[in-house]
């Protein structure tokens, strides 16, 4: 556990005074409130939205950034840290200047484009590839995709399958990438900077056009966007347009004035769930400013005409794309905005969010529960005496409908489960979990849940495998029957919630139970879901050491092979103790 206090330190007080007040309970930007962030590059997939970021370091008075991190969301309000998953050390020939990139995914793999300074050199572009979004990613090709002192990479897929990489300050540039996104055709080519394709810029002898860096290219209805961030300094963000990734481009004009404490902005577009999002960074948080910037986002639509209104900086945000289920299992750090907390990387995988004092909080907005939840759950930690999870609805200080004791459980990764009544909890509330206790730090989470009333004794959780660190999935999260049950990057949907009954079933989506197909009694015997029916070759029993036993057949789940890549199907085997067949909840 990290025994330091971050930059929301020294201003809890402020912000909880102002998280009382009715007119700011829902002011929710910057989306990242427990370090610095800056540089957004939004990407979506599988239904959630991932933004990349760079990370400036605390007290900067330069650009400090020596990592990048990666938060995701299902309803635009509500983020998840996924912590470091690339950083200066992923590149071997890199020293210094881990700035502004972007991922984009492709081949089944997500590649990151990043400016870094090569060691005795300058400014040079390398590639991180990753078998999933959240990492981790390491070097694709050992050296620099692209090498000329500029910055600024973005990456673009064209309807045709052609790919493209632009980057550039104070020039514009573009490669053709080939297919396997490391490398590219021909030479790069200088995008000429004119006046009508980016605007005019006064009082500069030397750079007559709007254009600075940051440039963000996507399509929409057979045109093409480019998004910039124009004239520094201070930036402001500005747009042109063309019939084809390569130009002629034609200068649009404005799409957010400068403003805020950052001298520097970055933009990125994303459409999600029926709305149009502009992501960018501000200095809004206590001790922001150029250096120490944070990422915010604003909703917007485009005009009949296609073009983009002018946009401004609010510390409201969007408003929630999508309610959050609080009958699944929810990690800790998704949070819509937090007070006093750190995250860290926890022992049982993931993050966890610690350093927690009497009085921080973390808010959970639009939480769907239906017609009333019964308890509430939470995996904590406690190196200390521990102390109380106060869940209230509304407002830090708002209605109290639980209160859990977090016990000393001998460590700061020293996991255990804690569980409290619950009463009042009903329709879609913003959930304040308020951690309280005495002086000092007072434990850490790692994630919670509540239960809607279910049987006594059921536990919802992933279940990890020990050999592959992968979860059991069901394959494209699909409810029919007979569907294979596999290994996958573990996340947060509800295909890999599995829910543990005292008759010992292992239920997904309420109504599914890991199943012996066929009611199978062989090695190989395919495992997948099933209506629920109470038979033995849908009841498990979970062993000390990990195994997960099918009664009926006396075999163990197994995954096929002991192997470990995204899609190994799991299957019934002879229990041999084995790796490939522990089995973690997580």
């Amino acid at each position: 556990m990290q025994r330091r206090r971050r930059l929301l330190a020294w201003v809890v007080g402020i912000i909880s005074a102002l998280a009382l007040l009715p007119a700011t309970a829902k002011a929710d930007n910057p989306i990242v409130q427990h370090i610095y962030t800056a540089d957004p590059a939004p990407m979506l997939h599988n239904g959630r939205v991932y933004v990349y970021t760079g990370r400036d370091e605390d007290g900067s008075t330069t650009f400090t950034m020596r990592e990048w991190r990666v938060f995701s969301s299902a309803d635009m309000v509500n983020w998840t840290d996924h912590g470091v998953p690339m950083n200066l050390g992923t590149f071997a020939w890199a020293d210094a200047n881990a700035w502004a990139g972007h991922t984009i995914a492709r081949n089944g793999k997500f590649y990151w484009y990043v400016p870094v300074r090569r060691r005795g050199g300058g400014m040079a572009i390398g590639v991180g590839v990753s078998d999933s979004p959240t990492g981790p990613f390491r070097d694709a090709i050992g050296r620099p995709l692209v090498e000329n002192g500029e910055i600024d990479p973005h990456a673009f897929i064209d309807d045709d399958g052609q790919a493209y990489l632009y980057w550039g300050n104070p020039n514009l540039w573009y490669v053709r990438l080939n297919a396997d996104m490391i490398s590219f055709s021909g030479s790069p080519t200088k995008i000429p900077l004119t006046t009508a394709g980016f605007g005019t810029r006064t009082g500069h002898p030397t750079r007559p056009t709007l254009y600075e860096e940051a440039p963000w290219v996507y399509k929409r209805n057979g045109l093409y966007y480019m998004i910039f961030a124009a004239q520094c300094c201070s930036e402001f963000i500005a747009y042109s347009t063309a019939p084809s990734p390569t130009g002629p481009w034609t200068y649009r004009g404005t799409v957010m004035p400068t403003q805020g404490s950052s001298f520097t902005n970055h933009p990125g577009i994303v459409d999600f769930k029926g709305g149009t999002y502009f992501f960018y960074h501000n200095g809004a948080l206590p001790g922001g400013g150029g250096y120490t910037r944070s990422v915010a986002i604003e909703k917007f639509t485009y005009n009949g005409d296609g073009t983009i209104p002018r946009l401004t900086m609010t510390s409201a945000g969007p408003p929630p794309a999508d309610s959050l289920n609080p009958y699944v299992r929810q990690e800790a750090e998704t949070i819509a905005w937090g007070s006093g907390i750190e995250t860290e990387p926890a022992s049982e995988g993931g993050m966890n969010i610690g350093s927690l004092q009497n009085g921080d909080y973390t808010k959970v907005r639009n939480v769907a529960f239906g017609t009333g939840a019964s308890s509430f759950t939470a995996r904590v930690a406690s190196a200390t005496t521990g102390g109380t999870i106060e869940v209230r609805l509304g407002g830090v200080t708002g209605t109290v409908v639980g209160r859990c004791t977090v016990p000393s459980t001998g460590g700061w990764q020293t996991w255990r489960t804690v569980t409290c009544p619950v009463s009042g909890a009903s329709g879609n509330q913003d959930v304040f979990l308020r951690y309280t206790g005495g002086s000092g730090y007072l434990f850490n989470v790692n994630w919670w849940q509540f239960s809607s009333g279910g049987s006594s004794g059921d536990v919802t959780s992933r279940l990890r495998g020990v050999g592959s660190n992968r979860c059991v999935d069901v394959e494209k999260a699909s409810t029919a029957l007979g569907t294979t049950v596999l290994l996958w990057d573990c996340g947060t949907g509800a295909n890999q919630q599995w829910t543990t009954t005292p008759s010992g079933e292992f239920r997904v989506f309420g109504d599914r139970c890991l199943d012996a197909y066929n009611s199978g009694t062989t090695n190989g015997t395919s495992v997948v879901i099933w209506s629920c029916n109470g038979q033995d070759n849908q009841k498990w029993t979970m062993g000390s050491d990990g195994s997960i036993r099918n009664v009926h057949a006396g075999l163990c789940l197994d995954a096929d092979g002991a192997a470990t890549a995204n899609g190994t199907r799991l299957i019934l085997w002879t229990c041999n103790g084995q790796d490939n067949q522990k089995w973690i909840r997580v």
